[in-house]
């Protein structure tokens, strides 16, 4: 995001929500129901907020593991403070409001203007129990994309063609003086079910490029529940919604999502994967915090994502690199998809995670959160 964007609207969209126990839970030995028919992107209601709600919660031997790549990155630099592009791209800092933007294309289809892939690691005799892909980006830089294209993305399994996948539910769309955001989604469970491991690729993102103070954003995420006889009992939970930290929110109006029902054991493993907008690398003042029971919060970050930079365009899993991606850049430049350990927030077990998320000096949006933790037999 450029130096000198308009501070979002009202601080604190972020409500404090609280996911109770009471919410059915996934049966392990019952299929997933069949999805209802996705509509067509036009008939999907649009709204500039989404508040945070539970998609997904299953109790059941097995984990949830995800594949995301960005889907537009640099091109040249438009600012003389910046860094090359290719060295942003190997991870130095840099804002997506100084370079001149442009598509990632990788499946050398003329009919496709974007196209990027990354790997899903679903272990060898696993079950998929749910699949959720979630995409997004910024329609206004140095054009404006309409918004009626939000809901349809093209999405190939490993070795397969392309297949249209429409939104199935309210579209985030978010509109200012810089920027103009969305986030959908849809339920792939079948198509993940039938595609397995391997390379996915995802291709027609409605965003836009070129150059301007707010920058180019745009990116997608698949995120995957899957059931193993061999691996531990787990608490699965899935959440997204759409919401924007404002500009300069900080630690004294931070915002809480609240995680209750988990009933992890003391000692547990855990971890937690956050869908983030507009982040920026080098641009300090975002953090993630969380709070069990006990009341010790613990800084959620690692290597890759430091505690007061820890939306900084990566896509990382306790920081590394955890799948390979085409292209595979380290900084990308708006668009983050990290998986942080959560150990240390369960070291004396919680039937309740407090996520405190606190906005950097340029404001971000927020649009997923899944969470595994270890569950009691």
């Amino acid at each position: 995001m450029g130096s000198s964007r308009r501070i979002l609207g009202t601080v604190g969209l972020l409500s404090c929500l609280t996911l109770s126990a009471l919410v059915p839970v996934a049966d392990a030995a019952a299929p997933a129901p069949a999805p209802a028919p996705a509509p067509a992107p036009s008939a999907v209601r649009e709204s500039p907020r989404v508040p945070f709600t539970q998609r997904y919660q299953a109790v059941q031997h097995g984990g949830v593991v995800r594949a995301s790549n960005s889907s537009i990155s640099c091109r040249s630099a438009e600012s003389p403070q910046a860094e090359p592009c290719p060295e942003v791209q190997k991870g130095a800092a840099g804002v997506n409001g100084d370079f001149e933007m442009f598509y990632d294309e990788v499946d050398k289809d003329p009919d496709t203007y974007n196209s990027t892939r990354a790997e899903l690691r679903v272990p060898q005799g696993a079950k998929v129990s749910y699949a959720r892909l979630y995409w997004g980006g910024n329609l206004r830089v140095g054009e404006q994309k309409p918004p009626e294209d939000n809901g349809r993305v093209l999405v190939a399994e490993p070795g397969g063609a392309y297949k249209a996948v429409l939104a199935d539910t309210v579209v985030g769309h978010h509109t200012d003086a810089g920027s103009d955001a969305y986030q959908a989604s849809a339920d792939v469970t079948p198509m993940v079910r039938k595609g397995g491991a391997g390379m996915w690729t995802v291709a027609q993102l409605n965003i836009a490029m070129g150059h301007s103070e707010v920058g180019a954003w745009g990116g997608w995420t698949l995120v995957v529940a899957y059931e193993h006889p061999q691996e531990p009992l787990r608490r699965i939970s899935l959440w997204d919604g759409f919401e924007s930290l404002a500009a300069g929110a900080g630690e004294a109006s931070g915002e809480t999502v609240e995680i209750a029902g988990l009933n992890a054991p003391a000692g547990s493993a855990g971890r937690a994967g956050v869908v983030a907008y507009d982040g920026d690398r080098g641009t300090l003042g975002d953090s993630l915090t969380v709070t069990a029971d006990s009341g010790r919060r613990i800084s959620i970050s690692d290597a890759e994502n430091p505690f007061n930079d820890v939306m900084n365009s990566t896509i990382t899993e306790f920081g590394r690199p955890s799948f390979v991606r085409q292209p595979e850049h380290m900084n990308n430049l708006g668009y983050d998809a990290d998986v942080f350990d959560l150990s240390p927030a369960l070291s004396g077990g919680a039937r309740t995670l407090n996520f405190r998320f606190t906005g950097e000096s340029q404001g971000q949006f927020l649009g997923v959160l899944f969470v595994q933790t270890d569950a009691r037999r």
